[in-house]
């Protein structure tokens, strides 16, 4: 078995999931079903689509996963944004920083996985 302790991304992504579990609840306790159906669906996807990743068939594939990863790292960024913006809303800033690193993160390893699959 695999240790993904060891592995920042999948690690941060997992922990990161945990966290919009957590704050979906909130949102549904404030009956805001919309959105925290939504940002359940995207926040917990990115995690599921980097731990995928991690057994790619093929440089390719794992750029192509993670590409999936950043795109539903955008729209759980979106959501948040939402809420943050919304005043009946609730808001965490910490998931906000949180997903901004996740986001550098995705576009590093992707950028140095590209220039690795270039050479």
């Amino acid at each position: 078995m695999r240790n993904d302790r060891d592995n920042l991304i999948v690690d941060k992504t997992f922990r990161f999931a945990i966290m919009i579990v957590s704050f979906c609840e909130l949102l549904e306790e404030n009956r805001k079903f919309v959105v925290a159906r939504q940002l359940l669906r995207s926040g917990t996807s990115i995690g599921a689509n980097v731990r995928e990743a991690q057994n790619a068939e093929s440089k390719l594939d794992f750029i192509h996963k993670l590409k999936i990863a950043i795109k539903e790292a955008d729209e759980t960024q979106y959501w948040l944004l939402i809420c943050k913006e919304s005043l009946s809303y609730p808001s965490d800033e910490d998931l906000l920083i949180e997903i901004t690193s996740i986001i550098k993160i995705l576009s590093k390893i992707i950028s140095s996985s590209k220039n690795q699959n270039s050479s």
